[in-house]
């Protein structure tokens, strides 16, 4: 599903302790560049102690000199700099569109985890479009559209928030997807690229490559669970998000997340959650949020 935003961008200025000392957000944006003069160099930057994360989304894309080396920015590749610093990040000749979102932080944690991140990773990183970092950036995108970031507590947090998905991503979900065995790696891919349909146990064994048997068998060793328990943590995950959509019915939300059955959806929701979808979307005690963490 395509993104709403073609090109904005956000600046922010709050007044703050916690931001020095802690994160701030700086700015913020989705961009669309064409033009062979788009182009910033990182010793001429007056955002002096500020760090830039820019992730690439479509285009032939554009390149980063950091030091002597250049580096080509694709699809699913960003850069993480400070300001200043000797880098160039441009629009070369050879591309016609670079698409790009960015977050610009700064503060005394940020800047630690800044380092951390580098130190361990490097400054040219490589991130799915659907990893937690970047839906957060897009989450960002959508508040400061609709209803706006109107003070420095909440830009702190949202600050600080990103520097722990970045954290999280690289050093437990990342490394956990590259060490698991290839068949079960495979099958989770499909899975999170496909929950939204109609898939069944046979699809997700195709894919793997083995027999069911063994598929089975290595998936739940590895998973410490079946695999369309797995995949039914997955639809539910999904179905958070779209239950704060009050326009949605529940069968709208069950077809969304691979469930032609809204009655069954709700039986599979309640066993995962505990409550019903409905109940949960209505019932002021539950705490609202974004994303849920379920043991996968």
């Amino acid at each position: 599903m395509k993104e709403k935003f073609f090109h904005s961008t956000y600046g922010f200025r709050f007044k703050g302790e916690q931001l020095e000392r802690v994160a701030g957000l700086l700015s913020l944006g989705k961009e669309v560049r064409t033009e062979h003069s788009y182009r910033w160099d990182g010793r001429e930057r007056k955002e002096k102690g500020a760090i830039v994360f820019q992730y690439t989304l479509n285009g032939q894309g554009g390149a980063i000199t950091i030091g002597d080396k250049t580096t080509t920015l694709t699809k699913g590749h960003a850069f993480f700099v400070k300001l200043p610093s000797d880098h160039c990040y441009y629009l070369p000749k050879e591309s016609d569109l670079w698409e790009f979102a960015y977050i610009t932080l700064y503060g005394q944690e940020a800047q630690t985890y800044y380092e951390k991140i580098v130190a361990k990773h490097g400054p040219i990183l490589t991130l799915p479009t659907d990893s937690t970092p970047i839906k957060h950036i897009f989450r960002l995108l959508e508040k400061a559209e609709t209803t706006g970031i109107s003070q420095g507590y909440e830009a702190s947090g949202y600050a600080y928030s990103f520097l722990m998905e970045c954290m999280s991503y690289f050093e437990h979900e990342k490394e956990r997807k590259e060490n698991l065995p290839i068949a079960v790696a495979k099958a989770i891919t499909f899975m999170e690229k496909n929950y939204a349909t109609d898939i069944t146990l046979d699809h997700i064994v195709e894919v793997s490559g083995l027999s069911k048997y063994h598929f089975n068998r290595l998936f739940k060793r590895t998973m410490e669970e079946p695999p369309i328990q797995y995949l039914a943590k997955i639809r539910v995950h999904h179905a958070m998000e779209l239950l704060q959509q009050k326009e949605l019915s529940m069968e709208e939300i069950a077809r969304e997340v691979g469930y032609t059955n809204g009655n069954y959806f709700s039986k599979v929701f309640k066993n995962i959650i505990g409550v019903t979808p409905s109940n949960y979307r209505n019932t002021q005690s539950y705490m609202p949020v974004d994303r849920l963490f379920i043991d996968y």
